[in-house]
């Protein structure tokens, strides 16, 4: 078990939240059940789980190489999702590091109802001090989980220092657009606890100073619109999946902070989408 004081008051504020039983029940009963990532829609009709292998997929395409011998790492995994999908369709080894007991708790158990707890270990931690020695990864994975750090270029130097020579570093984020005028981001700022989001040039300029090399930026910002219209779209409808598990105000929250994302994002103020450095 983590301790608290291990954590920064960011991290520690997205701990808690990801660790309430309102959080838990929601994203399990409403954004898929596996993952807690944006998906990659071809229709508006597509399902939040298949949308969501789609992203993974889609990223693990860009890899020079994922078999038995490659070492990944998911960064802040959530429920282990993305690291089952990859151990079951290539049987590599993933280390999933991430923040919510009661997200690895779930996930630990996912992973051994699917036969896959001798691939995947699930470790208590925080990307901002990743327990691992240096040169250790092929690759470092991560899912829409950077922005919730208040320190990027921190969890960026870590990920930097734990990749081996000629690994890559293959991450989404939902962030602002390098031209937006912040002022509007206030409530989406609000809705995470944070002052800030990071951006393509906040990440392609950190990790070219810290020696990586740039292969791709999938930009996909209409991927970011479409998967918070498809979660608020599939909230409204089932209600009655989580009516008991989750607070009516979470709900209202919940709802309240997709749509900011969905406005911001029509607007051209949020962007998304799957980057690829290597580090050469």
């Amino acid at each position: 078990m983590s301790t608290d004081n291990q954590y920064s008051d960011v991290v520690k504020t997205a701990r808690e939240y990801y660790n309430s039983s309102d959080a838990d029940n929601f994203y399990t009963r409403i954004w898929g059940g596996e993952d807690l990532h944006l998906g990659i829609y071809n229709s508006p009709d597509d399902d939040i789980y298949v949308a969501s292998r789609r992203t993974i997929d889609r990223m693990a395409s860009y890899a020079k190489k994922i078999d038995a011998s490659t070492r990944i790492i998911d960064l802040g995994g959530g429920f282990a999702g993305s690291a089952r999908h990859l151990a079951k369709k290539y049987g590599c080894h993933v280390i999933v590091l991430n923040l919510s007991e009661a997200e690895n708790e779930r996930g630990r158990k996912m992973n051994t109802e699917q036969g896959l707890a001798d691939l995947i270990d699930v470790i208590d931690g925080s990307f901002e001090s990743i327990p691992f020695e240096e040169d250790t990864f092929d690759i470092i994975w991560s899912e829409d989980a950077i922005l919730h750090s208040g320190d990027r270029r921190k969890v960026l130097e870590e990920a930097v220092r734990v990749l081996k020579p000629g690994g890559e570093i293959i991450f989404t984020d939902p962030m602002q657009t390098d031209t937006c005028d912040e002022s509007v981001l206030q409530p989406v700022y609000d809705r995470i606890n944070l002052s800030s989001l990071g951006s393509p040039a906040f990440y392609k300029e950190n990790l070219k100073a810290l020696g990586l090399r740039e292969i791709a930026f999938e930009e996909m910002p209409e991927q970011l619109v479409n998967h918070y219209s498809k979660v608020l779209d599939e909230t409204e409808k089932n209600m009655h999946k989580i009516e008991g598990y989750v607070s009516d105000r979470y709900v209202e929250n919940m709802k309240k902070g997709l749509k900011h994302w969905i406005k911001g994002g029509k607007e051209g103020n949020l962007t998304w989408g799957i980057f690829v450095f290597r580090n050469e």
